[in-house]
């Protein structure tokens, strides 16, 4: 694989560690600031705000720029956000300062997967996607775990210096190993809108909702649900989101390594299974060794559906693949809104701390019957394409199989 993709996980790493690390700082940051916990807690919603509406709107600003610059200023953007946080002598300058580093998420991700596709042969392009997004799953094996804990000792700002460091050591990988990738030519805002009507866009984008939502819905309440009812000390926490970090990598991984090859088959069984253990993780999460392989799974199944459903963006907007691209990152944080409202409504209705998962198992199943809607309409479009005296056999189609 190219060295471009290192520079690419490295942004992704220190994307990801701001993204999450706040979760674990809350208290700290809060009694710095001088807020409540759940005044606090709009970090989290601004920087997914943020992430939904940067994501178009950064990527149709970088139209016009080299796709290498474009990410360049984008991890300045991103430094920028979290100088600005860490020096925050108030909360509504550290709220800025969240929104100014959430505007780079989305659009790097969108360029990112456009350029990691670009840099490898057609059949490894999910691998290449899965190789980026690496960084961000080991951000929350490495980079959260070891910011929360210099956050709690050394003080949250410090933290987000750190993570501005990462910042300029991503800057510095694009600057250096990135080809110099020119301006696509002839991208137009219409154009790349255009690929919004297509059908399988919208529908890879709505899997993306649900199925990550799925995964939300359960790990934004994993630590009541498994302290109040697995049973695991408060310190325990840390060590499972861990083991949710390295769910992540792994099904990160598998999905980009069998996304080339059975891109559907993938989607199915990632989807499916996700749907299953969190309909398990409803009535099951009361045994310690049972929920702990529950957090593992939900991190590897939801992740494994990641590359795929990027590549299959990037497939069905080929011709204007980086605002589609973005949007499917906003699409991912779109998810996680929604999921975590959706949970905390089943919890404040009296259903308990598990009842989540519930809500998670249902927006899994969704996902998976998008997916067998979407792949229905590709074989029916497919067929329309051919001559009645021949058997349908095209890329897509072949690609789409399982």
């Amino acid at each position: 694989m190219p060295l471009a993709l290192l520079a690419l996980a490295i942004g992704a790493f220190g994307i990801g560690t701001t993204e999450f690390v706040i979760m674990g700082l809350l208290p700290q940051v809060a009694g710095g600031l001088g807020v409540s916990v759940p005044t606090a807690g709009l970090l989290v919603t601004g920087y997914a705000l943020g992430v939904m509406i940067g994501a178009p709107i950064m990527t149709i600003l970088g139209t016009r720029i080299s796709r290498k610059n474009m990410l360049m200023l984008l991890m300045g953007l991103f430094i920028v956000g979290n100088i600005i946080s860490a020096a925050a002598p108030v909360f509504a300058v550290m709220l800025i300062g969240r929104i100014v580093a959430s505007l780079a998420h989305g659009a790097f991700f969108g360029i990112g997967s456009v350029v990691a596709a670009g840099l490898v042969a057609p059949d490894r392009r999910a691998g290449a996607i899965s190789l980026m997004f690496t960084g961000l799953t080991v951000a929350n094996v490495v980079g959260v775990p070891l910011g929360t804990f210099v956050g709690q000792s050394a003080g949250w700002r410090v933290t987000f210096l750190i993570v501005a460091g990462l910042g300029v050591a991503g800057l510095a990988g694009v600057a250096k190993l990135v080809p110099d990738l020119p301006a696509p030519e002839g991208v137009r805002l219409r154009r790349e809108a255009a690929a919004f009507m297509n059908p399988q866009v919208l529908l890879a984008m709505a899997m993306t909702v649900l199925g990550f939502g799925g995964v939300f819905a359960a790990i934004t309440y994993i630590a009541p649900m498994m302290t109040e009812v697995s049973g695991y000390a408060d310190s325990s926490v840390t060590w499972l989101m861990v083991l949710f970090g390295l769910g992540m990598v792994a099904g990160n991984l598998i999905g980009g390594r069998f996304a080339d090859r059975r891109l559907m088959a993938m989607l199915y069984t990632a989807l499916g299974g996700l749907a299953v253990v969190l309909a398990l993780f409803t009535v099951g999460a009361q045994n310690k060794a049972a929920a702990a392989v529950a957090v593992f799974l939900i991190g590897a199944l939801g992740f494994a559906t990641v590359p795929p459903l990027q590549k299959r963006v990037l497939d069905f907007a080929h011709d204007a693949p980086t605002l589609a691209s973005a949007a499917n990152i906003g699409a991912f944080n779109l998810g996680n809104a929604l999921a975590a409202w959706l949970g905390g409504v089943v919890i404040t209705a009296g259903y308990g701390y598990t009842a989540p998962n519930a809500v998670g198992a249902v927006l899994a199943a969704a996902a998976l019957v998008l997916a067998f809607v979407s792949q229905r309409l590709e074989h029916r479009s497919a067929r329309s394409l051919q001559p009645a005296t021949e058997p349908v056999s095209t890329p897509a189609a072949e690609a789409a199989r399982p």
